[in-house]
């Protein structure tokens, strides 16, 4: 079976835009796409993170509860985005169906993928090599780096989100560059009519 969307990563920029693609689940253009998330979070900048400046979280916050938090919220409200957990991607190529993405168990196929994992130098990721370059917004001796992209948009239909996609790391950055992949990848399903998903009280 082949994932219409999956994601790469499991941090903030990974989880809100499997938040906001799940909760696109009752727009007919989304309806039945099959939406994946390979949760891999051990190199996540959240592990360590202590969030007091972060609007809507209470101070004292820990990364490292957002992304268990994170997860059960995916869970709960959006069961129907598969959570692909205790894998790490070693390869993605580009395939006449989409991508082949090869885990350190399996290999899933989808029709557009969304990378969105940290900005370290230890990327290795085979096939992304050729959209690596310096970070642009990262002091040049921390060695950080970007995939190569404009407006979050690498190749046709391979997307990076987060600190990976060039911005810097500040939690509520990376988390609104995952929600605004999502809100791209929901106007390409939606025949190119600009689309986002508001809950509204009432």
């Amino acid at each position: 079976m082949v994932f219409d969307a999956l994601i790469i990563g499991g941090g903030a920029a990974g989880l809100s835009c499997a938040l906001v693609l799940g909760s696109a689940q009752n727009k007919p253009f989304a309806t039945n796409k099959r939406i994946g998330i390979i949760t891999h979070q051990k190199t996540s900048h959240l592990q360590n993170a202590l969030f007091n400046n972060v609007l809507g979280l209470a101070p004292g916050t820990t990364g490292a509860s957002i992304l268990e938090s994170g997860k059960e919220q995916l869970a709960t409200l959006y069961p129907h985005v598969e959570q692909i957990n205790n894998e790490k991607v070693c390869a993605i190529s580009k395939t006449t169906a989409g991508f082949d993405i090869e885990t350190n168990k399996k290999t899933y196929i989808a029709k557009l993928v969304v990378i969105a994992v940290g900005y370290t130098n230890l990327l290795n990721i085979k096939g992304l090599e050729p959209y690596i370059e310096p970070h642009p917004r990262a002091a040049i001796e921390k060695e950080r780096i970007w995939l190569k992209n404009t407006n979050h948009c690498i190749d046709d239909n391979l997307y990076v989100a987060g600190t990976l996609a060039g911005w810097r790391s500040q939690f509520a950055i990376a988390s609104g560059s995952g929600a605004h992949v999502a809100t791209d990848i929901l106007t390409l399903w939606n025949g190119g009519k600009h689309t986002k998903v508001h809950d509204k009280i009432g």
